[in-house]
């Protein structure tokens, strides 16, 4: 690992179910070499966690201000972990 791996641990708030926001941060996320997870929350709210190189975590975290195309962020809120060495991204249920 490389010592400028980081990880994020993201909540989404908005109108971000049903509007393919966790497909689309899957994809965000391997194109960027991300890994990591993300799923829905009974809450209405995105959960994800974002782990990588600092400027590609950095990018995720920017890119889910928009998310999907029929995504509405009203907020984005971020912690930063020390990380855990997750590997690929998916999308839990």
């Amino acid at each position: 690992m490389s010592d400028d791996r980081t990880r994020a641990h993201v909540f989404v708030s908005g109108r971000v179910q049903g509007v393919y926001y966790r497909a689309s941060t899957r994809d965000a996320a391997r194109n960027r070499d991300i890994e990591g997870w993300v799923k829905n929350l009974d809450d209405g709210r995105v959960e994800a966690v974002f782990e990588g190189s600092e400027n590609a975590v950095e990018e995720m975290i920017e890119w889910c201000h928009t998310g999907s195309e029929a995504a509405d962020v009203e907020s984005v809120e971020v912690e930063y972990e020390a990380p855990e060495g997750e590997s690929g991204f998916r999308i839990e249920w």
